[in-house]
């Protein structure tokens, strides 16, 4: 009797023991999730992870943001789960930085907070850092949600100046030449614009960021080239982008930045593999320049130009190439058509062409920064949305603004997977056993497949 009364403390003794170790462990793993965490995104689209492009920009925001989500309660009755919706999405980036806070806010309960904070649609975000404030509201995809953080944390307020009257390139313009659709991009990212009359003003405005030279088609004035190169003399940043090699004026500007534009056009044969003719000139490979530091992006270039410039010691400019294209093709000094053919002796050069450099010099605080792109076309609304246009077109404003901290390679939309039910009545069939057969019947099968076996198991 002894033996089995000292055989079950021993037994209850172990089971108590391994109940404690148990506890402790479970709470070791709580504590340990709390300070670790570790995913792995299993789906095509890695629609439950950021991209790199979001993870740099929230590794470039030293404060915390919050974020106020004025959203219904979900009615369970009804399967609503919004707020778990939003939370899903906010918890995306939260993974990344972990001092992103949010605090759900009802309208119906809390009507006065609503109103005061100007919500007009149910789900809608107040994103707050650094005491500035933005709305969005659903459907929310990453990319919006990512140029919101960025236009947060821009710090550069001062606007993009960009010339008019002389048939440039319009960055507010909605023709095919024009480059309004990049103009709508860079005003999504926290950039303003100003067009100043240089004819009337007594010089170009020094408030601005840089001044935007988009390949005029006319002679500009000889007073206005006056106040350009008086702007660029006291430290005025420049992004020029040359469709040729006709100035129309704004030769003494290239003189004093020792610039010089090829009278050939590129021509690039490779362009074919990708629906494109031989004026199209494809960049694969760049610089060593904070522009283009870890872009991999395919860009492309109709009707390019070579671009060339040279340090200059006396005005203190280093200069460095940015884009080489054809790396298989040329620089045409012949006629470009059909029957065009290298050839050494109209004084074709072969690739890689280089067609843009950045130059920059010591002024001020900041310095200063010069951009020449020997092609507008490919931030053109016809060519905005070619490979990595966009992109590159981005970076190029924000380190001419100053703002190198944003420039990153910006965030792409998933892609949406759907599965598309034909309206028919097998396609109707289909669809209800999709839907009852994993809300209901699997789970019934399940649940009496474990019932049999506990039965089975229980008579044995």
């Amino acid at each position: 009797m002894n033996n089995n009364r000292k055989l079950r403390l021993q037994i209850l003794a172990q089971n108590w023991l391994f109940v404690v170790l148990f506890l402790v462990i479970i709470a070791m793993l709580a504590v340990l999730t709390r300070q670790f965490s570790w995913s792995y995104d299993y789906t095509q689209s890695n629609r439950n992870t950021l991209t790199q492009g979001s993870i740099n920009i929230l590794k470039q925001m030293p404060d915390p943001v919050h974020i106020q989500v004025f959203a219904s309660k979900d009615d369970v009755s009804k399967n609503d789960q919004f707020r778990k919706k939003y939370a899903d999405f906010i918890n995306r980036y939260k993974r990344s930085k972990s001092d992103i806070t949010y605090e759900f806010i009802d309208p119906a309960e809390q009507p006065k907070i609503t109103q005061d904070a100007g919500i007009k649609v149910d789900g809608e975000f107040v994103v707050e850092y650094n005491k500035r404030t933005e709305h969005i509201s659903p459907p929310f995809v990453e990319q919006d949600f990512t140029n919101l953080l960025v236009r947060l944390s821009r710090t550069n307020q001062h606007p993009i100046m960009y010339m008019d009257g002389h048939g440039e390139r319009n960055l507010i313009g909605i023709k095919n030449f024009d480059l309004g659709e990049f103009g709508k991009q860079l005003t999504k990212r926290g950039f303003t614009f100003a067009n100043p009359d240089l004819t009337i003003a007594q010089e170009v405005p020094r408030n601005g960021s840089m001044l935007v030279i988009a390949a005029p088609q006319v002679d500009v004035t000889a007073i206005e080239v006056q106040k350009i190169i008086k702007y660029v003399e006291n430290g005025g940043n420049i992004l020029w982008l040359l469709d040729d090699n006709n100035m129309h004026g704004l030769q003494p500007l290239a003189d004093y930045l020792n610039l010089n534009i090829s009278s050939g056009m590129v021509v690039d044969l490779s362009s074919a593999k990708y629906g494109g003719d031989a004026k199209l000139a494809l960049a694969r490979t760049y610089g060593e320049h904070p522009i283009t530091k870890n872009f991999m992006l395919l860009t492309a270039f109709p009707e390019a130009r070579e671009v060339t410039a040279k340090d200059s010691f006396d005005k203190g400019w280093k200069v460095s190439n940015l884009i080489d294209v054809a790396p298989n093709g040329w620089l045409e000094n012949g006629k470009v058509d059909d029957k065009m053919d290298f050839s050494e002796k109209t004084g074709d050069k072969r690739g890689p062409i280089n067609i843009a450099v950045a130059m920059e010099r010591e002024y001020g605080k900041k310095g200063q920064r010069v951009l020449v792109v020997g092609n507008g076309n490919f931030l053109s609304n016809t060519f905005i949305a070619n490979g990595g246009n966009l992109d590159l077109g981005a970076n190029m404003v924000n380190w001419l603004a100053n703002d190198d901290s944003l420039i990153t390679i910006q965030p792409k939309p998933l892609k949406d997977m759907n599965m598309l039910i034909p309206a028919t009545p097998g396609g109707q069939a289909l669809a209800w056993i999709v839907f009852f057969g994993f809300k209901y019947i699997i789970p019934a099968i399940f649940l009496i497949t474990g019932l049999l076996m506990w039965l089975k198991r229980r008579k044995a």
